[in-house]
């Protein structure tokens, strides 16, 4: 970081959203926090559920989807930059040119270090949850299991869980289905 930047505790929104760097950063109360870079396997994970996700939601016009580094403002002082991200169509005015108000569906994929563990299935749930964002997934390779929660009267609740060999289907994105198998595999070396 530069000396010009703000010390930790110091920082705005106007602050993190000028940053120019290749590591994912995000942005909760004036601190910032620098994320681990993603492994190769991580980011093959990633890649697979966005081409996923944007063949379903392309070909029926339903929103976009984009993947990491893009803030994704949850709160006032609050952002996260979940892996893969979609906002539906009905609300594309909270698709701004620096960054995103909320989303519709947040996917984080589980780095292999013990604070990404936490912080995925526990820190973003509860920030994704607080936000309001209808759907999220986790997928954790470690543990071989793709999670998908879904927000019900204001609380996440599993949606579907599945393994190896089975098939978990979307909520939000309903006729979305995905093989579990084939996520778990795209991120083999």
């Amino acid at each position: 970081m530069s000396p010009s930047r703000p010390l930790q505790g110091y920082w705005d929104e106007d602050d993190y959203l000028s940053l120019d760097t290749n590591h994912l950063v995000e942005f909760s109360d004036g601190m910032i926090e620098v994320l681990p870079m993603p492994t190769t396997k991580h980011q093959q994970v990633v890649a697979f559920l966005y081409g996923l996700i944007f063949s379903f939601v392309s070909s029926r016009s339903r929103g976009e989807v984009l993947f990491a580094p893009l803030p994704v403002r949850v709160w006032p002082r609050k952002y996260r930059e979940p892996d893969v991200v979609f906002m539906s169509a009905e609300h594309s005015e909270r698709v701004q040119k620096e960054f995103w108000e909320g989303a519709d569906l947040a996917v984080e994929v589980v780095s292999e270090d013990p604070e990404s563990v936490k912080r995925d299935w526990e820190k973003k749930r509860a920030d994704y949850e607080r936000a309001g964002i209808a759907e999220y997934w986790v997928v954790d390779p470690k543990r071989g299991v793709m999670t998908m929660f879904a927000l019900v009267q204001g609380r996440y609740v599993v949606h579907a869980e599945g393994r190896a060999g089975q098939v978990v289907s979307s909520k939000l994105l309903a006729g979305l289905d995905v093989d579990v198998s084939a996520v778990l595999a795209s991120g083999q070396l």
